[in-house]
């Protein structure tokens, strides 16, 4: 093998054999969590150390349109990206021998771009790390097969199963509901083994054609690469099949949304321990403040977990989310759940976040709020017991008012990063403004002669 192919991981060396690689995808995820980037024959890949794109790539919104630069003279210059070869990973459903490798954005002295989602990422891990922490996240993701859905005026419904019925909602860890669309798990996981990718489980979720798929707890900017990863890859797995992976919030009218919740703890890297559990496993001050942090600050954290208009209609009680950030043992119908666990592995799980959030900002964000509380040590609220299915203050209930709740906490802006945050209100605020403008069916139906 040639020489930059001797940096590749062991999945992706694995993958070619001794085959000729044909193409490198070099990629990288802008604000929505979208892969962006360049593709190029290996063999021209293999005499470059980094390549350029315009930095305007994270002012662009989700439908295409580019929204305003917060920043005084902007003449939309290259960054420099390079390869980041722990990434590297094989895109098996193509027909030639391609590989995707995830790149890191510079500016051209050689720092770090702020507003690149992944650098937001590593900006919160370096925080813990300066205090000798090191935060431990495994994510679950849920989303919906659908039937393909060619017009978007149309409703989404499920997908067809092998018995030629479609998919039932209420089915939640049904085997045989699974089974009904087998060959696209299947494929998940064939793909999953071709990249190295690993899956600790999947199962039937509640919704009609809705899957769970949980991932091993690890470092969290590697398991945020993994959802990229995972969200073109089960994409590509349901194409095969004549069918849609959708990780939209809230797909369809009436069933459960789709959500990723974050489970977190943190280790002190110089004893290897939980600082969530003290001698004997009790629950530590520094476990009862990562949950005030949280409940401090996500209210203004929820623009980056639910960063869409649909992303809101999730947060309804009695639909498996929550409505606010009550916290308690066990319990899946407060915003922050603590597990049953071990002692050493103890955990809080953040049951706010949609499947449709960027996952580096999903993560970066709950990691910033429990950063926030370690650092502030202020008390949370006592656990709640019983339904929390009883209030939604905590909750902003639009974009609009959520974006607001994240201009006003400075504290929050100044972990995430004041450059990032300038971006994401940009972008948001842009994507907010064009949907205000679209009428929708129920006001047509509702208001053209009734008013």
């Amino acid at each position: 093998m040639s020489k930059w192919t001797d940096q590749l991981p062991e999945a992706a060396r694995d993958y070619i054999g001794n085959r000729r690689v044909d193409e490198v995808e070099c990629v990288i995820g802008d604000i929505a969590g979208v892969a962006r980037g360049k593709a190029m024959p290996a063999a021209k890949f293999a005499k470059q150390t980094n390549y350029f794109l315009p930095n305007s790539i994270f002012l662009q919104t989700i439908t295409g349109e580019w929204a305003d630069s917060p920043f005084d003279a902007f003449t939309e210059p290259d960054m420099i990206l390079e390869p980041d070869w722990s990434t590297a990973t094989a895109a098996p459903w193509t027909a030639d021998v391609t590989l995707q490798v995830i790149h890191d954005a510079k500016d051209q002295q050689g720092n770090l771009v702020a507003y690149s989602p992944r650098n937001v990422l590593r900006r919160i891990v370096s925080l813990y790390a300066a205090q000798g922490w090191k935060p431990v996240v495994a994510p679950e993701m849920e989303f919906f097969l659908t039937a393909r859905n060619i017009d978007p005026n149309q409703p989404v419904i499920p997908p067809m199963g092998r018995s030629g019925r479609r998919a039932a909602g209420k089915q939640a860890y049904s085997l045989s509901a699974v089974d009904e669309y087998g060959k696209v798990i299947d494929d998940i996981y064939d793909f999953a083994e071709a990249q190295g990718l690993e899956i600790d489980g999947i199962l039937q979720e509640g919704g009609a054609g809705q899957i769970e798929l949980n991932l091993a707890h690890g470092d969290p900017v590697r398991l945020a690469d993994d959802v990229f990863f995972f969200k073109r890859m089960i994409r590509e797995a349901a194409l095969r099949h004549d069918c849609f992976a959708t990780f939209m919030a809230k797909p369809i009218a009436g069933e459960p949304g789709s959500a990723m919740h974050i489970h977190t703890s943190v280790v002190d890297t110089k004893t290897g321990k939980n600082i969530f559990a003290g001698p004997k496993g009790v629950e530590t001050e520094a476990f009862n403040h990562f949950i005030a942090g949280m409940q401090h600050h996500m209210s203004a954290a929820i623009a980056l977990m639910a960063p869409y208009v649909n992303s809101y209609r999730r947060y309804v009680p009695d639909f498996a989310a929550p409505i606010n950030l009550e916290w308690g043992r066990d319990n899946r119908t407060t915003g922050l759940r603590v597990p049953i666990s071990s002692a050493s592995a103890r955990r809080i799980e953040n049951r706010l976040p949609g499947m449709d959030c960027n996952p580096y900002l999903g993560i970066a964000a709950t990691l910033a709020c429990g950063y926030l509380g370690l650092m502030e040590k202020k008390p949370a609220r006592p656990e709640f017991t019983g339904s929390a299915y009883i209030d939604n203050e905590d909750i902003p209930v639009n974009l609009g008012d959520a974006l607001d709740l994240l201009d006003e906490d400075e504290a929050l802006k100044e972990v995430m990063g004041p450059d990032f945050i300038k971006v994401y209100d940009s972008v948001k605020r842009n994507e907010y403004k064009e949907f205000l403008q679209v009428i929708s069916p129920w006001e047509r139906e509702h208001l053209l002669l009734n008013v």
